[in-house]
């Protein structure tokens, strides 16, 4: 009887040894005459336990971890095959409270399957929501989406509805959908591990909003930083195709639509829908004006569905299950789930996806175990490196866009990096004019010479010089920056800096 063990290829798990993991395994399993298949699956998104190794028995998977090529002769000596205790067992995988408590909607498959496998994706429930769009009218899919109250998983939180209903209202002779998975937030990686680890996901929500819009084709905007991403994507792309889910006939419905991939030009800004637009066109990454918007004249001049990966991998859920029973998730105006990622100073990192409303402090601790050094949570960065740094007095906000919006914050793409009581905010509001500095397209003075200015007058607080006007000037460059920058790499950057200055003065007079 063969046993099939699971060793993933995230790229997370790659970093940590897994490939010398599977080796092992393979080596031990023939030294001990055992019938064993090796399946690369995607992460399960528990980070300190890759490589987690899972072994299918008949009491369900089992779950092993963090594994190093030194363990597995230990771990077949256990008769972990078949499930056997040893000191990295953790039992049954869907068991471990971390995942337990989660509500997995987008990430379903990942870490359940091989990614690259078709057979695996249609097994475990894959194309049933494309199947029912092909069936309905275009405005219908839109009307289902909109009833989700789906919103853009990018940043802004815009009803994904609406965009496409206005994509699918313009008039014109080609439409796009242009995916934007040039993932650059720090501490963020949910797009890559749905790339990485249920590709087809994605190319599954592409062909429902093409199909939805009128669009027969969709890129994939791919940062330069995701290589294994890029293997998975090519790969599926082109299985896809030669199984008719992509072309010219998407599942024998004599509808088309194709998916192109290409890779970032290795710039944050790029990650800015119009910016993007602009690398895809084969031209510098910056800003463009808006009106017009990409819903009317984005790539190559028509009308374009411009979504992250989060958004469109939503959508297979949606059509499969119904707009109304995703909206059953969440809270507010804010519907569904969202995969919250845990990362810098923290003792479980990794993603958790949970419907809205859950607090920061549940997340940091009932999942995060609070910080990898033991000390004390002093602050954590939601939204990337243009969200607000938020002290522990915020840590029962609910996470919900609109309340945490007033409260200061922004959640953006669900990014959390958690700082100890070691961190100087003094040198992280600095750092964000510096980041800005740096990655600034160029294109309006206030972003390209603000953020200039105002590392200097963080260097002058931080020195004592004339500390109560240089404050004041700080905060005047800040609002002149957020009120006048073209594109939000300007206009946010103020956040990180106003909410370090206001939660954390001391560390200003030092």
């Amino acid at each position: 009887m063969t046993t099939t063990v699971y060793v993933p290829r995230d790229s997370a798990a790659l970093s940590v040894g897994a490939e010398a993991v599977a080796e092992a395994i393979v080596a031990g399993a023939r030294a001990g005459g055992h019938d064993v298949q090796v399946v690369r699956n995607g992460s399960r998104g528990m980070l300190w336990l890759e490589p987690l190794v899972e072994v299918a028995t008949a009491n369900g998977r089992i779950a092993y971890g963090p594994v190093a090529p030194g363990d597995v002769e230990g771990l077949f000596a256990a008769g972990f095959l078949r499930g056997g205790d040893h000191a990295l067992c953790h039992g049954p995988t869907d068991k471990i409270p971390y995942f337990a408590q989660q509500t997995r909607l987008t990430f379903a498959r990942v870490g359940v399957t091989d990614p690259l496998s078709l057979e695996h994706y249609r097994a475990h429930g894959g194309l049933v929501g494309l199947q029912r769009a092909i069936t309905m009218a275009p405005a219908a899919i839109v009307d289902e989406v909109v009833q989700s109250g789906l919103r853009g998983r990018g940043g802004a939180g815009f009803p994904a509805g609406i965009k496409w209903r206005t994509v699918l209202g313009a008039s014109a002779d080609q439409k796009y959908i242009a995916c934007n998975a040039d993932e650059g937030d720090s501490g963020t990686f949910s797009d890559r591990m749905v790339m990485e680890g249920d590709p087809y996901l994605l190319l599954e929500g592409m062909a429902i909003a093409g199909l939805a819009v009128g669009a027969t084709e969709g890129w994939i905007y791919l940062r330069s930083e995701y290589p294994d991403a890029r293997v998975a994507l090519v790969t599926a792309i082109q299985r896809a195709r030669a199984a008719g889910w992509l072309g010219d006939d998407v599942l024998g419905s004599g509808r088309q639509f194709d998916v192109q991939l290409r890779i970032g030009a290795g710039s944050y800004i790029c990650g800015e829908e119009t910016a993007m637009l602009e690398s895809l066109e084969g031209k510098r990454g910056m800003v463009r004006p808006k009106p017009p918007l990409p819903a009317l004249a984005g790539l190559w001049g028509k009308p374009t569905v411009v979504n992250n990966v989060m958004t469109l991998a939503a959508a297979p859920w949606i059509l499969q299950h119904g707009g109304a029973a995703y909206a059953a998730h969440g809270v507010g105006r804010s519907k569904g789930t969202l995969p919250f990622q845990l990362a810098g100073n923290v003792k479980h990192g990794g993603l958790v996806e949970v419907p809205f409303g859950i607090t920061l402090r549940e997340l940091l601790h009932d999942f995060g175990g609070g910080t990898a050094s033991g000390r004390k949570i002093r602050a954590v960065q939601v939204g990337g490196p243009l969200g607000a740094y938020l002290p522990a007095s915020r840590f029962d906000l609910p996470l919900d866009y609109e309340p945490f919006a007033a409260a200061g914050g922004m959640i953006g793409h669900g990014g959390i990096v958690v700082f100890d009581d070691t961190v100087d905010m003094a040198k992280m509001a600095r750092y964000a004019m510096e980041f800005c500095a740096i990655e600034s397209c160029g294109k309006c003075t206030p972003c390209r010479i603000g953020s200039t200015r105002g590392k200097e007058v963080i260097d002058r607080i931080v020195a004592g010089e004339r500390r109560e006007a240089n404050v004041a000037l700080l905060q005047d460059l800040c609002t002149t920056m957020k009120d006048t920058s073209l594109c939000a790499m300007g206009g946010l950057t103020p956040l990180p800096v106003l909410s370090a200055l206001e939660h954390f003065p001391e560390d200003f007079a030092r």
